[in-house]
This record gives C-alpha cells, structure tokens and sequence, in this order.
C-alpha cells in the first residue's frame, strides 16, 4: 500500500454499472456539482484549520451520553460548516453529528447536508492522524456530492458525480476552487487473488475478520474514519467492510468520493446503502465498501 500519507494512483477508466448507476453523469450537472464541491472544500478547509489549532495546543475529553467521545474541536468545527451551509445554501437544511439527528422520525427531506465534523475523535485523541472532516450533500436518498479532508495527513477528497472524483492540493480557500489544480483519481481494476482490504482501527468486530477470511483478502490494512472509503476510490484498497454501528454522516462524503471513483457501497443483503433514514435515527446497517462493481463478492 502506498500510505495513508500518500498520493493517489492515476485515474483509471471508470466502468458505469447500470445495478448502480443507471445513467452517466449530465456533463452541466457534473460541472454544477463540482463548483459545489469546490464551495464545500473551502468550507471544510476552514473547518480543518480550526481542528489542527486545537490538535497542536492540546484539549479535554468530554464523554457524551452515548459514551462516545467529544472534544471542544468537534464543536469549533461544527459550528464554523454549519455557519458556512447557511450562508452557501440557506434553503438546503444540514443534519450534523453533534447538533444531533432531528429529534422525530420524520421522513427526512429530500435534499439536505450530511456533516461529520470531526469523523474519528478517537484517531484525534490517539494522535495517530486519521481523522476528517466530512461534509455530504444527499439528493433523493443518495450522496451525490462529498468532501473527505484529513488535515493532519494533509489529504482532501472530493466527489461530484461518477467519473467525478479527485484529489486536491492543500492550500487555502481559494486554491481549492481553481479546479484545474485538481487530480483525477479512480479505484483500481480487480486482481483476482490479490484483494487488499481496509479495516476499521478502532472498531473493528469478529464479523470483519469472518468475512475478510470468507473473501481471500491477501492483505489488511486498518485506518481511522472516512479515509477508508478514500483509499478505495484512490486505488489503494479493494473492499471495506463494515459491521459495526455507523451514523449517515460517517458514511455519506466518503461514499459520494468512492462511488465518484466508479466503486459501490451495498448493505449485507446487496442493496445500495442510502440515505435519510429518518426511522432509525439516521443509523446504517451493516454495509460493504468495494472498488468495482466486477469484484463485488457475495
């Protein structure tokens, strides 16, 4: 594996898969979105920022009621995207991990921001680098655009579309929007008997290592919050699994940068992993990441 620090392979083609993804990408709606995209990373740049000032100073943990842990970098992050979102898209409401879900089973609306502020707090307070901010715009049940920055590794994603999927330099709000300074990247064909796998570092179950055996997996990697998705669309890994508890905002950018990058997320029963579900409290089944559709393992 080229490493978390590293940079993406060069793209590959992108293979449309009509289970998937019923039609191509709309050239203006892929431009559309992408300036979007652009808007977004600026946003989540800033956000970085404030992260990393806090990483760098040192900070208290607090312990939220669900026993998960928070710190005054999450709420500094949120605060910042959500004022951002208001401002880029007053009318598009925003569901974030410490504002909370809404608080009724309402059915969700059909457009609307997925945010994590900062996905991984555990990776934040081990110190190992491996977190993110992610922020997702979800359309009828779908993550349609996502950003994945990992400030500390100095990696920020984007996703606006299938065949839309890029890795951009670091630097200021500004340099994210010039779009010609933005790298094309695609998840990797499949290798028959080389599948190389990407864990959860903090969560993983039996049910990962079963179904990882179940698969021929040659080799595995554990990495922290969304990054795992990333390194998927980058071409670095073939499959995530995923069978412990996630919320949709841990998901949603990640997905929408992989999915960009021609790879899938399905449910264990096969189905695309969607979004809104309002009646679970915005909670995921169990799902499993893969590169492409052609290496989908059942």
């Amino acid at each position: 594996m080229t490493g978390i620090r590293s940079g993406c392979a060069a793209k590959a083609n992108v293979i449309y898969d009509k289970r998937f993804s019923p039609n191509p990408p709309d050239s203006m709606t892929a431009s559309a979105d992408c300036d979007t995209a652009a808007a977004l990373a600026a946003t989540a740049l800033k956000a970085g920022r404030a992260i990393m000032e806090i990483y760098e100073a040192g900070f208290s943990v607090e312990t939220k009621p669900d026993r998960s842990p928070v710190t005054e970098a999450d709420r500094r992050s949120e605060a910042l995207i959500l004022a951002d979102l208001e401002r880029l898209a007053p009318a598009v409401p925003a569901i974030s991990e410490e504002a909370g879900a809404p608080a009724t089973a309402a059915p969700a609306p059909p457009r609307f921001f997925l945010v994590d502020p900062l996905d991984g707090t555990r990776e934040f307070i081990g110190r190992n680098g491996e977190f993110t901010v992610n922020i997702a715009l979800i359309e009828d049940g779908r993550p349609v655009i996502g950003v994945v920055l990992a400030p500390a590794v100095r990696r920020l994603f984007v996703g606006c579309g299938r065949g839309q999927a890029f890795e951009l330099p670091m630097g200021d709000e500004m340099a994210v929007l010039n779009r010609a300074s933005w790298r094309p990247i695609a998840a990797r064909a499949a290798r028959p008997g080389r599948l190389r796998a990407v864990a959860s570092r903090s969560h993983r179950k039996a049910e990962t290592d079963a179904f990882l055996a179940k698969i021929g997996a040659q080799s595995i990697v554990s990495a922290g919050s969304s990054l795992k998705f990333c390194l998927l669309a980058c071409g670095e890994a073939d499959v995530y699994p995923r069978f412990g508890s996630t919320m949709e905002w841990d998901t949603a950018a990640g997905q929408a940068v992989l999915e960009a990058a021609g790879g899938l997320v399905l449910t264990v029963q096969g189905e695309p992993l969607g979004y809104g579900k309002s009646a679970s409290g915005y909670a995921n089944p169990p799902f499993i990441a893969w590169a492409r559709p052609e290496i989908v393992i059942s």
